[in-house]
């Protein structure tokens, strides 16, 4: 098992990388200054451009999602750190009827703390009276919900989403960030079937490293060894057909996973053209061989036939 605190400090890595790549100018994002201090290590364009395929990626599929849905649906956050997803969709008017957010306690502690001292970060969550319930690891808003629980534990997950009000009959929308291979198999095996088992239309999206049997993925894995971070998920994470298979053998219906050097080609032109004039980059080969080992997997169980079939990376 991954040491808990070491897979904290994985949020808190991701969440300085973001807000740099922001400060670079890669994409627009006025909160992420506000859950995460500035960043003391410089990053280098070839990173910088794998989370913006990251966080570009993922909206992507998000937003096909909410409009599919016309935002009658909700959003499950798995393992969300310090994400400012909820409050960038509010901000185009694409906030679901509810969006919950799940972490480690301490996780969730830290970010109650910034929300409940920063107005715009609580003025968007609080109800139409200014109402919000608040406590040392949970925050319950209008449709905005953060949290503690620990996702190994399938009866507290359960009960910590009854609290936030989750409706199982609602199409629902699960987001999982690195977070999965942070977990036993047995475990996110366990997490995906609960799901499928508890959600009538549902939709996955998780981002995740792939491809990790290889010289590049072993320097990956090494690397975060020294950092007393395992990963004890990884064994799923091998190959594209691992990954896929994850879903496949857990319920879900439909599955399909992407590197992200394909999912990278799939974004927007014009705006790959802007980002890739904002930094030079000595050489594309680094580039790849980090592009080609994350990946977005989604999977979905489509009973209604709402039409998820349709959510995909066609540019």
């Amino acid at each position: 098992m991954a040491s808990d605190d070491a897979v904290i400090s994985t949020n808190d890595d991701a969440s300085q990388c973001k807000r740099y790549a922001v400060e670079k100018g890669y994409w627009t994002d006025p909160y992420i200054s506000l859950l995460t201090g500035r960043p003391s290590n410089i990053h280098t364009p070839e990173i910088n451009r794998g989370y913006y395929a990251r966080v570009k990626g993922i909206r992507l599929l998000v937003e096909q999602f909410l409009r599919m849905t016309q935002c009658e649906c909700q959003i499950v956050n798995l393992g969300a750190g310090f994400d400012t997803t909820f409050w960038i969709l509010k901000d185009q008017n694409l906030a679901p009827k509810s969006f919950v957010e799940v972490d480690f306690p301490t996780v969730t502690a830290k970010k109650c703390h910034f929300i409940k001292s920063r107005k715009s970060l609580l003025q968007k969550v609080a109800n139409e009276d200014g109402d919000i319930k608040i406590d040392k690891y949970d925050l319950h808003g209008s449709n905005y919900h953060l949290v503690g629980a620990n996702l190994r534990n399938i009866n507290e997950l359960d009960a910590k989403l009854k609290l936030c009000g989750v409706d199982r009959n609602l199409p629902t929308l699960f987001l999982a960030e690195c977070v999965l291979i942070y977990m036993e198999v047995n475990h996110s095996a366990t997490l995906l079937q609960w799901i499928t088992d508890n959600f009538m239309s549902t939709f996955f999206i998780n981002y995740e490293q792939v491809h990790m049997s290889d010289k590049f993925g072993q320097i990956m894995i090494d690397n975060l060894k020294s950092r007393q971070c395992s990963l004890p998920g990884v064994m799923a994470c091998i190959s594209v057909q691992s990954q896929t298979e994850r879903f496949l053998n857990t319920g879900w219906p439909y599955a399909d996973v992407l590197e992200m050097n394909h999912v990278y080609e799939c974004l927007p032109r014009a705006d790959i053209h802007r980002i890739e004039n904002l930094e030079f980059l000595d050489e594309r080969e680094l580039l790849d061989q980090l592009l080609a080992h994350y990946c977005i997997g989604y999977a979905y169980k489509d009973p209604n036939s709402i039409g998820f079939h349709k959510i995909n990376f066609s540019p």
